[in-house]
């Protein structure tokens, strides 16, 4: 399908950044992170989109906690998604 507005447009830019298939809703949160926060988005967003997302599919896991409740290498496992996010938000401010 043609990408026909900027959604469309943001969500094939972040997908090409990430090159991972996300649940559909996770993708959502994350696009929308490149949308309003872009290269200010942090760790700990990620992380609180991702647990809006979990609380969904998984309310009772683990790393339903604060940010900073977290051991730092679980921490990390957000940073390929900041680095996509922020990888989105230059390639979508350069076009």
């Amino acid at each position: 399908m043609p990408e026909s507005n900027y959604v469309q447009r943001t969500t094939g830019v972040f997908r090409a950044a990430l090159d991972e298939v996300l649940d559909p809703l996770l993708e959502r949160l994350y696009v929308l992170l490149v949308l309003v926060k872009g290269e200010l988005t942090t760790n700990q967003d990620v992380h609180d989109a991702w647990s809006i997302w979990r609380t969904m599919t998984n309310p009772a896991h683990k790393a339903l906690v604060p940010f900073e409740g977290l051991a730092l290498s679980v921490q990390e496992l957000d940073r390929k998604y900041v680095i996509a996010i922020h990888a989105a938000a230059r390639r979508i401010k350069e076009s």
